[in-house]
């Protein structure tokens, strides 16, 4: 992880978070890196790093993929199509992950689309079984107008004032 202006982006000595077969170095390479403010654990931080490549690149399949196991192949599958629809053009662009909470087990992250002046809050956490847990995002999502909701609760804008911890996790 590089330490840059107070924010941390993933580089490319980090271990492969694409999966089998694939080349974390070349998604690396492919994309603008996910700027970081907060406090994020290395699996959070690669499967929001992955979630937005996945967005970015319109892959369907594998964002479905990300998904916590208590969401239905058809709710992570409309998620995965709702959250590329509406945040595919920011995420092509720079985009900043807040890190709120400890990121233990569990994460609130809201993502700051620059490009296209969008604010989404995602919660990623632990999932699986027990000592194979993996970061996986939560994808219940299935209405549009809520999968590209913004939070009421956080800053319109990366730094503003206001922000808090959202604790109805």
């Amino acid at each position: 992880m590089l330490l840059t202006s107070g924010c941390a982006v993933l580089d490319s000595s980090s271990a492969d978070a694409r999966g089998p077969g694939a080349s974390y170095e070349q998604a690396y390479a492919d994309h603008e890196p996910l700027h970081v403010v907060g406090y994020p654990s290395t699996g959070s931080l690669l499967v929001m790093q992955e979630l937005v490549w996945d967005i970015a690149d319109g892959r369907t399949d594998e964002l479905r993929k990300l998904a916590t196991s208590d969401s239905s192949e058809a709710e992570a599958r409309k998620t995965a199509e709702n959250w590329i629809k509406g945040f595919g053009a920011g995420a092509r662009g720079k985009v900043t992950g807040d890190f709120y909470d400890s990121g233990s087990e569990r994460q609130v992250v809201v993502l700051y689309f620059h490009d296209s002046q969008q604010v989404k809050e995602f919660t990623v956490r632990l999932d699986g079984d027990a000592g194979k847990e993996d970061w996986r995002g939560l994808m219940k999502s299935t209405d549009f107008k809520d999968a590209v909701h913004a939070p009421g609760w956080a800053p319109k804008e990366l730094g503003a004032t206001g922000s808090r911890t959202n604790n109805n996790n």
